[in-house]
């Protein structure tokens, strides 16, 4: 059992314990009759009344536990949601921060290939001239 709950049984447990002594006491007492039966009626109604403040006064607590622990649940869960959120943007803009560097690395890697594909179809050319130069050189000196 929690302790808050153990507090709560020993008040009932203590609040019994005096009922019964008092009625004991009163019994034992010698006193008339109809002052004896007035003295019993005014201790068991002061009991009532004493476990009727009792019961209120556990009913708020409890009440005021409870409304405490939902307001506290629905702070964690707020707390939750709100990091969540917060995590899901930063994941998002982490993507597509990465997915923008690798189309510019990709980007940069085409115009490489491309001017390499280039330069090699100008040497090519170059190469091409210049062996028909040549050759036509040689036909000619043979000429």
């Amino acid at each position: 059992m929690s302790k808050d709950n153990e507090g709560g049984d020993k008040l009932v447990y203590f609040l019994i314990g005096a009922g019964i002594g008092a009625v004991t006491a009163l019994l034992f007492a010698p006193k008339p009759g109809s002052e004896l039966r007035a003295e019993i009626a005014d201790a068991t109604k002061r009991g009532l009344d004493q476990a009727r403040d009792t019961s209120r006064e556990l009913n708020e607590r409890a009440t005021e536990l409870y409304q405490t622990g939902t307001e506290r649940a629905t702070e964690l869960y707020q707390t939750g949601v709100e990091r969540a959120n917060d995590l899901a943007a930063r994941s998002k803009e982490s993507v597509n921060e990465l997915t923008e560097r690798g189309k510019e690395l990709l980007n940069r890697q085409k115009s490489q290939i491309a001017a390499a594909l280039e330069a090699g179809k100008q040497g090519y050319t170059d190469a091409k001239q210049a062996d028909q130069g040549k050759a036509l050189a040689a036909f000619e000196d043979n000429a």
